[in-house]
C-alpha cells in the first residue's frame, strides 16, 4: 500500500476526546499527523496539551490573518509550541506572508486559499467578483512569490494548483461518502490522491463514532 499521509483534525475542547483520537487512529498503514485547530488551540487548557505531545506531526491551524507584524509576531507567540506545520491566510496579502515566513523557522508555513465551505456564490455574496478558481490560482502565485511551504486547497482545486505550485499541498474537504456537512468542494480520498494531494486533512468521517472501523473504512477505501 502507498504511504498515504493524512492529517486528523482534532477539533474538540475535550482533551480526552482529542486523547481518544490520537489513541485510536494509531495504525501501521498510513502516515498520520494531528491537526490542532482554534477550538483546541483557544480552549482552557488546549495550549498545555499541545506543548506536552511528544513524537507526533503537529499541524497548528491558526489561519493567521492580520496585518504583516502582528502575523509575524503571532507566529513567534506559538514556537514554543513547535508545530511542524502553521497556517496563515493567503489572503492576507504578500507583505504579511513574507513577515511570516521570515519568522516561521524550521516550521513549514502552510497557506489558505478559498475556504472549503464557500462556493462561488459565498463569494460573489462577500463582494469578490472573480470565481474560486481564479482566486484560487492568483493565491498559488501568491504563496509561490512569498516563498511558502505548503499550500492549503479543496480537492478540486489541486489539479490548477499544482502547475504553479511545486511544493506540498494539503487538502481538506475530504468525505468518505457523499455527506458534505458544511463543506461545499469535496472529493473522496482516492479523488484527491488522483489530483495530486500529498496530504489530506480529515475530521468528521474517522473522528464521528466508531473511531477504529472509521480508520479500517478509510484504508480499505484507499486499497
Amino acid at each position: 500500500m502507498k504511504n498515504y499521509k493524512v492529517f486528523i483534525a482534532c477539533d474538540s475542547r475535550s482533551l480526552n476526546k482529542v486523547r481518544e483520537i490520537i489513541k485510536k487512529t494509531q495504525n501501521s498503514k498510513l502516515k498520520l499527523g494531528y491537526k490542532f485547530g482554534l477550538e483546541l488551540l483557544n480552549s482552557k487548557n488546549g495550549r498545555i496539551f499541545v506543548s506536552k505531545l511528544k513524537n507526533k506531526i503537529t499541524f497548528g491551524d491558526y489561519k493567521f490573518s492580520d496585518i504583516p507584524n502582528t502575523c509575524s509576531s503571532a507566529i513567534k507567540a506559538v514556537k514554543d509550541l513547535k508545530f511542524n506545520y502553521l497556517t496563515i491566510h493567503i489572503s492576507s496579502g504578500l507583505e504579511a506572508l513574507k513577515a511570516a515566513k521570515k519568522v516561521s523557522g524550521k516550521t513549514k508555513l502552510i497557506g489558505v486559499t478559498i475556504l472549503t465551505s464557500l462556493d462561488n456564490k459565498s463569494l460573489k455574496e462577500i463582494g469578490y467578483t472573480q470565481k474560486v478558481k481564479n482566486i484560487v490560482i492568483a493565491q498559488a502565485k501568491l504563496a509561490k512569490k512569498a516563498k511558502l511551504d505548503a499550500i492549503v486547497c479543496s480537492p478540486m482545486e489541486v489539479k490548477m494548483v499544482k502547475k504553479v505550485f511545486k511544493k506540498e499541498i494539503i487538502t481538506p474537504g475530504i468525505r468518505l461518502d457523499s455527506k458534505s456537512d458544511d463543506q461545499k468542494r469535496t472529493l473522496t480520498p482516492k479523488q484527491a490522491y488522483k489530483n495530486g494531494s500529498d496530504w489530506l486533512v480529515i475530521g468528521r468521517p474517522i473522528t464521528k463514532g466508531n473511531i477504529k472501523n472509521n480508520i479500517k473504512k478509510l484504508i480499505d477505501h484507499l486499497n
